[in-house]
């Protein structure tokens, strides 16, 4: 007899058949997982993660790809606060739509807002892809101190709610202006605030297991803390580091395998 986890069923489909593996016994069916993709900086959910969307998509999972504060388009326009909000609806949407198992994924600073949000929410778990943009970090910190200044000088004005020109830094581009509220600006750019790594990683919910994506040829910079970052994290049994042969802007798309891999394996130990 086939075991159940290897049993497989044919449906038509025009003039072919799909194969369409069937769920274990006491597996949830990937079309109730929730999956929330989260880009990364300057980004969009149609550059380097809508790849990843669709393969997601593909092996049956309910899939949210938002478009977040620090995309190209939207330069930090609202706070961490609302953007946490705005994970919150969409993870809200998927339970709606029949998700019983939620997890939250980010590329880059995605990853890092993964990992924060992970840390204060609770999930079934947590992905971060290739995570960048630590701002307790050394460069964070040299290259943005004067506008982390201006903006907290900014706020203990009264002035928290204009807006102003401040600067942001990314590994492949530099230095590059931005422009939005200085109330904004320091949520995402407190150097102690939501979007430092460390203490994140330190805060997660222990019962959350993480799932770190590592590509190889990243850059030198965030490959020389990434892997002491992982073992920051308190220890959980299906907490996970994986290399991958790619280049920070090509992880999203080479992750799909290994995501619902690592997935089946969280659901499969939970119950």
């Amino acid at each position: 007899m086939i075991p159940m986890r290897r049993r497989f069923i044919a449906l038509a489909m025009g003039l072919g058949a799909a194969i369409l593996p069937l769920p274990g016994i006491g597996e949830t069916p990937s079309s109730m997982i929730g999956i929330v993709i989260m880009h990364g900086k300057s980004g969009s959910p149609a550059k380097h993660v809508d790849s990843l969307e669709r393969a997601l998509a593909a092996k049956g999972y309910l899939v949210a790809n938002l478009e977040m504060p620090w995309s190209g388009r939207r330069q930090y326009d609202v706070g961490v606060g609302a953007g946490e909000r705005e994970v919150e609806s969409a993870l809200e949407a998927l339970r709606s739509k029949g998700a019983r198992k939620l997890f939250v994924a980010g590329h880059s600073q995605g990853g890092v807002f993964a990992l924060y949000f992970g840390s204060k929410h609770a999930l079934d778990g947590v992905i971060a892809i290739a995570p960048g943009g630590d701002v307790g970090g050394a460069v964070f910190r040299r290259e943005l101190g004067e506008s982390v200044e201006l903006a907290r000088k900014m706020i203990s004005e009264g002035k928290g709610s204009e807006t102003a020109r401040f600067f942001d830094t990314e590994g492949s581009k530099g230095t590059f202006p931005v422009v939005c509220t200085a109330s904004a600006y320091l949520s995402w750019f407190d150097p102690e605030g939501a979007m430092a790594m460390k203490t994140s990683v330190r805060n997660m919910r222990p019962q959350t297991p993480v799932l770190f994506i590592s590509p190889k040829d990243d850059y030198p910079g965030l490959l020389k803390f990434r892997k002491p970052m992982f073992d920051t994290l308190p220890p959980h049994p299906l907490n996970e580091f994986v290399e991958m042969n790619s280049k920070h802007m090509d992880a999203p798309s080479l992750s799909g395998d290994v995501i619902a891999r690592w997935i089946t394996e969280v659901d499969s130990r939970a119950k």
